[in-house]
């Protein structure tokens, strides 16, 4: 997707537990003349948003994987689901490496394992090389995410806690659009589909990597790793849940788009166009980031936001069942446009709402539950497309997930509203 598996955004509060150890000593008030920042600021938000536009490149050529090496849809919805699984356990498992040996080592780490997983996309000859690809993205965004977050914050001289968490929600939306788009013009116009989009993100990587290793340091802490254990106060559970379910929602819509959908539309519209079927996933991923921005920029209520998002998530995913009946591009594109804004707006409310509530020295581990939340319901509705694939088809197993993510969509809209009266 983290995706999803993009994460969405998903993971910008996984290390606001140990932001504040890890900032300098003097706290001195900053020079706001001084523009030195903006390059560091700039190596570490591009460098996570090329990450997630490598982890999303195999998008639109999943189908030319399921011919070329003959598997089912549950095969290429599982190989998607990988991502979630590894991604989730290398947040528990690594979310406190930068606590030990600092944030600059770890965003190495990431980006190393990052290029790691995109050689390994370029000489796959089995489904076990997309399953062993598709685990190392998810390790390269958990290790990435959490110091990459921190960075944001530590390096803005504004010391602005917004503009980092915008930054990290465009980083993994726009970056999960900008893959397929890459993918599908390459894989449609250039030469070897399969394998030139990944070397070019490959060569991207590692120009990440040699910014990234003079990215300046800052202090370590003393602080033994341990794990990120998943926990929530009993006091909150009632709204975690709630703003969980919300963001677990959306982003197992937008993974749907980066997973299934591309072959879904190529049934559809009868198209092997994958240039198309790689826009169409990112139309969604850039209409939810536009969204968060102009939210960012205009605030609005909390549970009324989530509410009106998830309304218009659910519309998105109408359109996206009705056209299997009308068969219309215009259709599938604006399921596409509708579904992106309804990400964005929800999302984007339910993770501030989840910042407002959480106590900050439990933020850490309530934000670990959280992503938990989310790929538990992403990788539950890629899987499901799959099963159902396997005996009635996919425009079937997209039709039945999609209603039920509909109806998810709108019982929780409702729950939104109730809460806000």
């Amino acid at each position: 997707m983290r995706t999803v598996a993009c994460v969405t955004s998903v993971m910008s509060e996984a290390s606001a537990g140990y932001e504040s150890r890890m900032l300098p000593a003097s706290t001195a008030a900053p020079d706001r003349t001084d523009t030195t920042y903006l390059r560091p600021l700039l190596t570490v938000f591009l460098g996570w948003l090329w990450v997630m536009a490598g982890v999303n490149l195999a998008a639109p050529l999943y189908a030319v994987y399921a011919d070329e090496l003959g598997f089912s849809g549950l095969v290429l919805t599982t190989v998607f689901a990988t991502y979630a699984v590894t991604l989730v356990a290398s947040l528990l498992l690594c979310g406190r490496l930068a606590d030990r040996f600092g944030r600059r080592p770890v965003i190495l780490a990431g980006l190393a394992t990052g290029c790691l997983a995109l050689v390994v996309f370029t000489a796959a000859e089995s489904t076990a090389w997309l399953y062993a690809a598709r685990a190392l993205q998810g390790i390269a965004v958990g290790l990435i995410s959490g110091p990459a977050t921190a960075a944001l914050v530590e390096i803005d001289p504004q010391r602005d806690t917004r503009r980092p968490a915008l930054l990290a929600g465009l980083a993994q939306t726009v970056g999960s659009g900008l893959g397929p788009v890459i993918a599908g013009c390459l894989a449609q116009w250039g030469p070897d589909p399969l394998r030139l989009s990944y070397l070019v993100g490959l060569a991207g990587t590692l120009v990440a990597v040699g910014f990234a290793w003079r990215l300046p340091e800052q202090a370590t802490g003393g602080e033994p790793w341990r794990i990120q254990w998943p926990r929530v106060p009993a006091g909150l559970r009632t709204d975690f849940l709630r703003v969980g379910v919300t963001a677990g929602l959306v982003w197992a819509s937008l993974a749907l788009y980066l997973s299934v959908v591309p072959s879904y539309v190529a049934d559809l519209l009868a198209t092997d166009n994958l240039a198309l079927l790689g826009a169409n996933s990112a139309l969604a991923c850039f209409a939810s980031a536009g969204t968060q921005v102009w939210a960012r920029a205009h605030g609005g209520h909390q549970h009324r936001s989530q509410a009106l998002g998830l309304t218009l998530l659910a519309a998105g995913l109408v359109l996206l069942v009705v056209s299997s009946l009308t068969h219309s591009l215009p259709t599938v594109l604006a399921g596409a446009v509708v579904t992106g804004v309804g990400h964005g707006l929800a999302f984007i409310h339910a993770q501030h709402e989840l910042n407002t509530f959480v106590p900050s020295q439990r933020r850490a581990e309530v934000s670990a539950a959280f992503v938990c939340c989310i790929y538990v319901l992403v990788g539950g509705a890629v899987i499901a497309v799959g099963l159902i694939d396997e005996t009635g088809g996919l425009t079937r197993g997209v039709g039945i997930v999609g209603s039920m993510l509909t109806v998810g969509a709108l019982v929780t809209a409702g729950w939104q509203v109730a809460r806000g009266r």
